[in-house]
């Protein structure tokens, strides 16, 4: 028996963005601020949100994603929706990580490293939406490479300087992805809305 879904327009990469974007608003913000203070309870604070906003938010996008494309075909199969899968569902568990160390009040030393490898992949992002000529999407890719290239300094040279500068472009990525968040909704909610925005 072979069943068939019928192809879908409605991808998810709203619920990404959003909660990407307001993961970058609540750490960048302190970060970049330094409102609110840190104290073991405002990090447990700040380790759930991101455990549920850019965590979850991201890591069921891209895990839908992945299974519409492959398991389902609702989602056409291509290049860049393969990257967005592949982005939304390893930030995704990277929030999982970072909010669990924040939560339990463990190192970030380690971060360092690992904004290597999200540093690649924020490249790749770049160079696929620029090759595919989507622009937006590919300034969110920009924007999250500006976050890695300066968190590695940031926690290398343990430079609070670098540290804030994280916050800035987490702050500044955040605002490019609400507008992103408005854009889709609307694009797949509003009949003729693609020619507003």
């Amino acid at each position: 028996m072979n069943v068939t879904f019928a192809q879908s327009v409605f991808v998810p990469l709203a619920i990404g963005f959003f909660g990407l974007g307001t993961g970058y608003f609540i750490w960048g913000g302190q970060a970049l601020f330094g409102y609110p203070r840190a104290t073991p309870e405002v990090n447990k604070s700040i380790g759930m949100w991101g455990f549920w906003m850019p965590g979850f938010m991201q890591f069921i996008t891209g895990v839908y994603l992945m299974v519409g494309m492959t398991w389902f075909g609702v989602f056409a199969k291509s290049a860049p929706l393969y990257m967005a899968a592949l982005a939304f569902t390893a930030y995704g568990i990277h929030w999982f990580a970072m909010a669990h160390r924040r939560y339990i009040g463990s190192s970030a030393d380690a971060d360092g490293w690992m904004a290597i490898a999200f540093l690649i992949l924020s490249i790749l992002g770049v160079v696929i939406f620029i090759m595919v000529n989507d622009i937006p999407v590919a300034i969110v890719f920009i924007g999250l490479g500006l976050i890695y290239l300066t968190e590695i300094p940031s926690r290398f040279l343990k430079s609070a300087t670098a540290a804030r500068f994280v916050g800035l472009w987490q702050v500044l990525t955040g605002i490019w992805l609400m507008y992103m968040t408005v854009a889709v909704a609307l694009i797949l909610s509003v009949p003729n809305m693609h020619l507003w925005i």
